[in-house]
């Protein structure tokens, strides 16, 4: 287990290399490998594990009955998810977690939180905080993502928000087009159609997952 990856991450920040490696023993720490496309989660199942992705990374998705499917998010090296149902384990996951590629999990008890001393524990808890706050702040994000009823206008709203957040009007997004269009909840083939137009309307231009925003204002 790369304990630098685990030491660049929200939740061990303020803890050096040996209280990692106790509290990653404390916490009955596992790590297991994914290929692409295999189920790590299923809606309903229960869970009482923090994971971390120390390599690759998954989908949170939302599948129904009739197969449609839509992406919440995104979850890459260095981030966590299943945060919320660790410490509500009583509580059946609504969504489905999907490798996006091969990955590593590292996935962590939270039951096992009761045998830290308070200390720790309040400090592992705080650190848990940030994360679900900015959880939170992305989730809010996607609502304003897919409220607009045209295509055109959920595909610009998320590609305002990626370039606020990369300070930049030239940038890649970490969806390839069936996950755009899976996040936006549109049809592949309407987005593609949309995106070649907003390309000759000189708004943007894209290759693959390269953007760049076109007619740029500079207070976006």
């Amino acid at each position: 287990m790369d304990i630098s990856v685990l030491r660049n991450s929200i939740l061990f920040k303020g803890f050096d290399d040996t209280e990692i490696s106790k509290l990653l023993k404390a916490l009955n720490a596992v790590e297991k490998k994914y290929s692409k496309g295999t189920m790590i989660f299923s809606s309903g199942e229960i869970t009482d594990s923090l994971c971390f992705v120390t390599a690759g990374g998954v989908t949170i998705e939302s599948n129904d009955m009739w197969g449609n499917r839509t992406i919440l998010n995104l979850v890459g090296k260095g981030q966590f998810f299943a945060e919320s149902y660790a410490l509500l384990p009583d509580v059946p996951m609504l969504v489905d977690v999907c490798a996006a590629e091969d990955c590593s999990i590292v996935f962590l008890s939270m039951k096992s939180l009761a045998n830290l001393s308070d200390t720790v524990r309040a400090r592992l808890l705080t650190n848990l905080l940030t994360i679900t706050t900015r959880k939170n702040l992305h989730l809010s994000s996607r609502s304003f993502h897919t409220a607009p009823r045209q295509v055109r206008g959920r595909i610009m709203a998320y590609l305002n928000t990626v370039s606020v957040q990369k300070h930049s009007r030239e940038f890649d997004i970490p969806f390839d087009r069936q996950q755009l269009a899976d996040y936006l909840n549109v049809e592949r083939s309407v987005l593609s159609n949309e995106l070649s137009k907003m390309q000759r309307d000189g708004l943007i231009s894209c290759h693959k997952n390269h953007f760049e925003i076109k007619n740029y204002k500079e207070n976006i």
